[in-house]
């Protein structure tokens, strides 16, 4: 039997576990789809000690392991690279943080007894990001490829780059705190009156309604080195513009300066990039950190950056790192990797446990002869549907597992849903398109998949699905594969019959403040306590309509 190990990320934000065994990604989950806290937990120092228990134990569960059968357990954090910074801490806290790491084997073997200390694993925190991208990527053991790494902080360090060659990593490049460019995204994410390692998202769509007029300043404060690295100064955000209270909408000169601090990430990850491929080549970029969430910076890279192909980590924010973390330590005992199967990595159910649930419920549902059919008919009506299909999603998006759907030829469906969800209006909803219809809706790089990438939105198609088009002209895509999600397929194809257009609109299935729904549970709260009108979980449906009149 090959290796079993069990990989952890708990140290920042986003804790989760994943499972690897025989080289293969088993499951992988993060802890807010247990806990039902939003990101599992704040990213302070002390709470460094809070372990992914539950996601941990039901990883363990669908891998058929206990605890004592685990062969390796991989934590994504290395507190000895982190111990010399300590003489010169960022804050009175990092010592904590570091202590609570040297014992992260304590923590878990109280929630998961029969860990043992002998099998416990330190990853660095960007080797781990690394190997999530490098190991994951469909290209195999032998797809050679390029690394980079960019996100608030690890240990000492905010960014690496390198080449992944039979699946061993050559670093080439690692910037050292305090410059980084995911801090000072979330800089400015807290200066325009957001949660910072949260709200990043909300300040790349609020970019889009801004100019870059403090470009000049910018490109004086965040500067490539030549090397491969970077510096970030110290940037007054206040004499630029007023801070923002969270309860006002942002002004113009906010969208401005989101706009230049969007623009000037974008031009230095073109430098950063230009510079790993002059050191080696390589036709393929793989991508993970959280910057890598920041889908409009990816798009700019696929368009104007020397790789042919570029695949960016789903789960690209700390929860990667538990999967990142595992497959390093399988690859570095010899085993090979497989690529990631795809986001699915969740918890699923099957047709009698969610019959079971739903007869719990005491909620009236049937089960319909087609049920892409019955959707897309509710979808037609202008219904806004709740869909619960399959394993749920590793990361942040959903991607057709736990997802709201609606008709995007309607421009009210923007407002209805961002009411739904407690969102600010200037977001942009998302489209989900079939992968051999993409090309003629949407230039940019195809097939995606994850969400990862925004295309610009053709001409002919901006007035008839109004409702997913950005202000900027661009919609962040997800191409479906028929062949990989067979009932997603059919329900895109059932709606074109009806209306005339091959896309859906896909948002997270969760309401304000809410990690995305992963249990049934959370699936039928939403159905009750928001403008839903229809429920379609497995095989099953239920109508509202029904539910309040029964």
């Amino acid at each position: 039997m090959g290796m079993r190990v069990l990989g952890i990320n708990a140290i920042f934000h986003d804790p989760a576990a994943a499972i690897v065994a025989d080289g293969r990604v088993v499951a992988a989950a993060e802890e807010e789809r247990f806990s039902r806290r939003k990101h599992g937990k704040r990213p302070v120092p002390f709470s460094a000690w809070e372990m992914p228990a539950a996601a941990a134990r039901w990883c363990l569960h669908r891998a058929g392991l206990e605890p004592t059968q685990v062969d390796a357990v991989a934590y994504s954090y290395d507190p000895r690279l982190a111990e010399l910074r300590l003489a010169d801490p960022e804050d009175g806290w990092e010592e904590l943080r570091t202590t609570y790491a040297r014992r992260a084997q304590r923590f878990l073997a109280a929630v998961l007894p029969g860990i043992e200390a002998a099998r416990f694993e330190y990853v660095p925190h960007h080797v781990a990001h690394a190997a999530s991208a490098g190991l994951a990527a469909p290209y195999g053991v032998d797809g050679d490829a390029d690394v980079l790494v960019l996100d608030g902080r690890g240990e000492a360090h905010s960014h690496l780059s390198g080449t992944y060659r039979d699946g061993r990593l050559t670093p080439h490049a690692a910037q050292e705190l305090p410059h980084s460019l995911g801090l000072l995204y979330e800089e400015l994410t807290e200066h325009l009156g957001f949660l910072r390692s949260s709200d990043e998202y909300k300040v790349m769509a609020l970019a889009a309604h801004g100019t870059p007029r403090f470009l000049d300043v910018l490109r004086e404060r965040v500067r490539t080195t030549g090397d491969g690295g970077f510096r970030t100064e110290p940037i007054d955000w206040a004499s630029l513009t007023k801070p923002r209270d969270p309860a006002d909408d942002p002004t113009p000169d906010h969208a401005d300066l989101a706009a230049g601090v969007q623009t000037r990430l974008e031009e230095v990850l073109l430098e950063l990039a230009a510079d790993l491929h002059a050191r080696t080549g390589s036709r393929r970029l793989t991508m993970a950190g959280g910057v890598a969430l920041n889908c409009v910076a990816n798009s700019r890279l696929a368009a104007e950056g020397p790789y042919e192909d570029i695949w960016v980590q789903p789960a690209a924010g700390d929860a990667g790192t538990a999967l990142g973390a595992a497959l390093h330590v399988a690859a570095e005992a010899g085993e090979p990797a497989a690529p990631m199967p795809g986001a699915g990595l969740g918890r699923e159910w099957s047709p009698a446990e969610l019959a079971a649930w739903l007869d719990r419920a005491g909620v009236p549902y049937e089960k319909p002869a087609d049920l892409p059919a019955t959707v897309a008919e509710a979808l037609a009506e202008d219904g806004i549907v709740a869909w619960f299909q399959g394993r749920s999603e590793f990361g942040p998006r959903a991607l057709g597992h736990r997802s709201l759907l609606a008709h995007p030829g309607h421009p009210h469906n923007l407002d209805r849903l961002n009411d739904v969800k407690g969102r600010e209006r200037f977001r942009p909803i998302a489209p989900m398109v079939l992968r051999e219809q993409a090309d003629d809706l949407f230039d940019g790089p195809l097939p995606s998949p994850y969400m990862l990438f925004v295309h610009r939105v053709r001409e002919a198609w901006r007035e008839r699905i109004p409702a997913v088009v950005h202000t900027d002209g661009t919609a962040r895509i997800q191409t479906v594969d028929r062949d990989e999600q067979p009932l997603l397929g059919g329900l895109l194809e059932e709606f074109r019959r009806r209306t005339g257009l091959p896309v859906v609109i896909n948002t997270s299935l969760n309401t304000a403040g809410r990690p995305m729904a992963d249990d049934p549970r959370d699936a039928l709260e939403i159905l009750g306590s928001a403008p839903v009108d229809l429920l379609a979980m497995g095989p099953y449906v239920v109508r509202k309509a029904r539910v309040f009149r029964s």
